[in-house]
């Protein structure tokens, strides 16, 4: 490679050591430079440090810099430059002006002699402020962005981007949003002058922010000549100073408002609209009235920064809100708003949506059946959302029809598996959720005191007989719906009067926190404990049951999924109000059959309805001798508001309604029946069937219910 030889001129001398030059150069050098002696005191000092330190160099001349006093960190500087004279290592050391609030990069180096000797230390001072502030912007920029939208809850997102801001940028920050319910659920889609606001979250450096005029929750109108208004209106920030009178008229009409500022103190402040996706959310406000500087342009420009990230998190939180509410809504719609009354068994629920991913495909009901018997069902679509909630409403809808038609269990889950495969395929196999769906489904009989179940891939109930520990009854587990093509079996078991039975899914003990089977091992212990309560026969002793097994199951309210619970307590029909009869395979034996009814009404004491009731027995006596198979049997249930008519025999063939001809001799049975009854049906059993027929008592014949009814 090439060499460069660099020599000075000929006849160059070395430089005096008074060279007039290089003491102007140094004096006037716009770095601030100082240097002191071995003793660390003053030696020299040029202009620009004078500046730095705003002491002339004739009044500290010969004094160390803890002796001159108004210096920041002057204890720091002196031992730094100790240890320079001592080590002979340079060393750098930072200060911030309280003042002015600079930033100062103090570098030290040893001045040596002609032997090495240290002999004295040079200082220089550089103003690193506006990169330090470049960094801490960095800095805040990376905060909000990490800290802000931990999760999707508008409060807390909204009260995450004041805290970010405080005190790095600002001493007192509220955020203000547009209230979605003023606009049917949607922010406007123009803002108007006055703004109505609603404090979502504010943050201030004292304790309590007692500067708010507005607490988190209130609302409060801005005219629009406020900086909020200001702000919307226009879509951009306004920035505001108490000194330039840009909030004279604002304070005025705000006379509480104006009260707050010259208490504290406060000097500017920003009003930073929140857009996000083309719609205008609010806005936030930061103050300062500690930190005595202005807000700066490089402020602003942060601001809108930390408030564009936040928007996208308020927004993201925001739709998420509808979207669940919405689901929430829809999902409350499809669930029964109360459980009916019936005698078979008092009643009572809860549902409770996932805390993170909200509601879901989890339902229950409480059908009332022929009889006075009485369906319950429990089921779960996997899933969450608008989606499951709707696959779920479909499910529902589907076993109540079903469960009109008096299906056994087994045979009402059979065809509902089959109706979500033929939704699952209708769907083009997208399945909108159906599939996977799990269902429990139960048919208690207050007369007999039996009860029928059958599950698809549900948990089992649990079952809590008066004076025994509870338990979880042996059920087939079957599959869940929509698999196809397997078999489901049913269950039945005998209930003694005031038993309880709990069905839930599985959302109520499945927990992040409890292994295995914990979750099943303590409703358990809860159901046991609430043994005594349970006993008494009042509907609150089952609703505080309900809370209470909320409560020790979910004490936080934090489902991971969402939960269904159903509790159910059996009532057996005194044999009293149940009268049967076996009926001859003689249509001319029906007149004494319905002379016997009429005595057993009388008994009952139900004159009133004893001529309607005679009449209906009599025409489904005969039809069923007429047309059926022996042996049939008639039998009269008194409910607390009905009288229920049965008439039972061997064939399978069902009765169907038809309108008679002129000249027809029959048909007009059935069709009487439906005009003297409140409602009739039919039933198959193993047996053959059942036609069924019910009719409402008059006020004055009805029987007092229970207290738990």
């Amino acid at each position: 490679g090439d060499w460069l030889v660099l020599a000075p001129p000929p006849g160059a001398a070395p430089p005096p050591a008074d060279d007039a030059l290089a003491e102007a150069g140094l004096l006037q050098s716009p770095c601030a430079v100082a240097v002191y002696d071995d003793r660390l005191r003053l030696c020299r000092m040029n202009d620009a440090m004078a500046r730095v330190t705003a002491l002339p160099e004739d009044r500290v001349r010969g004094l160390r810099i803890t002796e001159t006093g108004g210096l920041p960190q002057p204890e720091e500087l002196e031992r730094g430059m100790l240890q320079v004279l001592t080590t002979g290592r340079c060393l750098d050391v930072r200060v911030v002006t309280g003042a002015a609030g600079r930033s100062w990069l103090v570098r030290m180096a040893p001045v040596t002699g002609p032997a090495g000797r240290v002999r004295g230390v040079v200082v220089a001072a550089h103003d690193v402020t506006e990169g330090d502030r470049a960094r801490q912007r960095l800095r805040l920029v990376n905060e909000a962005s990490v800290g802000i939208g931990t999760s999707l809850d508008v409060p807390r997102t909204a009260q995450e981007l004041a805290d970010v801001c405080v005190p790095v940028l600002a001493d007192f920050v509220t955020v203000d949003l547009l209230d979605p319910a003023e606009h049917g659920g949607e922010p406007p889609y123009r803002v108007v002058a006055p703004v109505p606001l609603r404090r979502a979250a504010h943050r201030s450096v004292l304790e309590g922010e007692p500067e708010a005029v507005t607490e988190p929750g209130g609302s409060e109108v801005y005219p629009e000549f406020s900086p909020q208004a200001a702000a919307l209106l226009t879509g951009r920030t306004v920035p505001a100073t108490v000194a330039a009178g840009d909030l004279d008229k604002w304070l005025a009409w705000s006379a509480e408002r104006g009260e707050r500022v010259r208490e504290f103190g406060i000097h500017s402040s920003l009003a930073v609209p929140i857009h996000a996706r083309g719609t205008t959310l609010g806005v936030v406000v930061l103050a300062r009235h500690r930190r005595r500087d202005p807000f700066t342009a490089d402020d602003v420009l942060l601001a809108e920064e930390i408030t564009a990230r936040a928007a996208v998190c308020l927004d993201n939180a925001r739709r998420y809100s509808r979207e669940r509410d919405t689901a929430l809504a829809l999902q409350r719609s499809l669930l029964p708003r109360r459980l009916p009354p019936t005698a078979a068994l008092e009643a009572t629920s809860r549902y409770l949506p996932a805390a993170r991913a909200g509601v879901g495909g989890d339902w229950f009901d409480v059908i009332p059946l022929s009889g006075t018997r009485v369906a319950m069902v429990v089921g779960d679509v996997v899933g969450h959302g608008v989606q499951a909630s709707a696959a779920m409403g479909r499910l529902r809808t589907a076993v109540r029809t079903l469960a009109d038609l008096d299906l056994a269990p087994d045979e009402l889950l059979t065809h509902l598996d089959d109706l979500v495969v033929r939704l699952y395929e209708e769907s083009g196999g997208d399945g909108g959720g159906e599939v996977g769906a799990t269902c429990l489904y139960a048919v208690y009989d207050p007369v007999s005191r039996r009860c029928s179940l059958a599950r698809a891939g549900h948990p089992p109930p649990v079952v809590l007989e008066p004076g025994k520990p509870p338990r979880e009854l042996d059920l087939p587990s079957g599959t869940p719906l929509g698999l196809g093509g397997l078999p489901f079996e049913s269950a039945e078991v005998e209930l003694p009067e005031g038993t309880v039975l709990a069905l839930y899914t599985d959302g109520l003990v499945a927990s992040r926190d409890r292994a295995g089977d914990g979750g099943r091992q303590l409703l358990f212990e809860v159901l046991g404990d609430e043994t005594r309560r349970l006993g008494e026969r009042c509907g609150h002793a089952l609703d505080a049951t309900c809370d209470r097994v909320l409560d020790a199951l979910l004490p936080r309210g934090d489902a991971a999924d969402d939960v269904a619970l159903l509790l159910a307590r059996t009532h057996a029909l005194p044999a009293d109000q149940v009268a049967a009869w076996d009926v001859p395979d003689d249509p001319a034996l029906v007149a004494p059959v319905r002379r016997e009814v009429g005595e057993q009404l009388e008994r009952w004491a139900l004159s009133e309805a004893a001529f309607t009731a005679e009449l209906v027995v009599s025409e489904l006596v005969t039809n069923a001798i007429r047309y059926g198979s022996q042996p049939v049997r008639l039998r009269l249930i008194h409910d607390a508001e009905r009288l229920i008519c049965e008439v039972s025999d061997a064939s399978h063939t069902a009765p169907h309604l038809r309108r008679a001809k002129t000249f027809d001799e029959g048909g007009r049975g059935l069709l009487l029946v439906a005009q003297l009854t409140e409602r009739w049906g039919s039933r198959h059993t193993a047996e053959g069937k059942t036609i069924w027929a019910e009719l409402a008592l008059p006020k004055e014949e009805r029987r007092p219910k229970r207290d738990d009814q």
